[in-house]
């Protein structure tokens, strides 16, 4: 049985005075860093795909997480994750090509919160996630089987961080 490893990511800070509409938003100086810091995370995962919301914050945490270190070479921008509800993100994962091991999802609260609570073994560190999924939170789940499988029980929460970049780094 082949193990499926799907990390979940939600864009880092996004800026909120821009006057922009919410889809527009780009990130904070915070989130600029914090993108960074999910990079290097990431860099220690062997990507397959990155489905990554259209919105401009999430496509920046990506931008940002490519120059931590984070590598793929199959990033596919869905606008159905902007406005997603958690049988969205699990339609799209089902629709992840067999060939892939490893994926990542990059969007928003609360759906992917929710998402993993939906699909997860509950454990201290689901209700962790229930109380809050803080900006570039990065959750990884872990099965056995084909993409379709991610909706059953036997989904492992493996590891759950909030990667922070520092002020004062050269990341801006």
């Amino acid at each position: 049985m082949t193990e499926r490893t799907l990390i979940v990511l939600r864009h880092a800070k996004s800026a909120w005075d821009t006057g922009e509409p919410d889809h527009l938003r780009p990130l904070a100086p915070r989130g600029l860093r914090d993108g960074v810091a999910a990079g290097r995370v990431l860099a220690g995962h062997n990507l397959d795909v990155v489905l990554c919301s259209t919105a401009t914050r999430a496509r920046m945490t990506w931008l940002r997480a490519e120059r931590g270190g984070a590598r793929c070479t199959d990033v596919r921008f869905d606008g159905a994750l902007y406005a997603a509800d958690p049988a969205d993100v699990i339609r799209l994962v089902r629709e992840l090509p067999a060939t892939a091991r490893t994926a990542l999802v990059i969007g928003h609260e609360p759906t992917l919160a929710e998402f993993i609570l939906d699909v997860a073994q509950p454990s201290e560190v689901t209700e962790h996630i229930a109380e809050k999924f803080p900006t570039a939170a990065l959750a990884v789940l872990r099965f056995g089987g084909g993409w379709g499988q991610v909706t059953s029980r036997d989904v492992r929460l493996e590891k759950f961080e909030v990667p922070r970049g520092h002020a004062g780094t050269d990341d801006d």
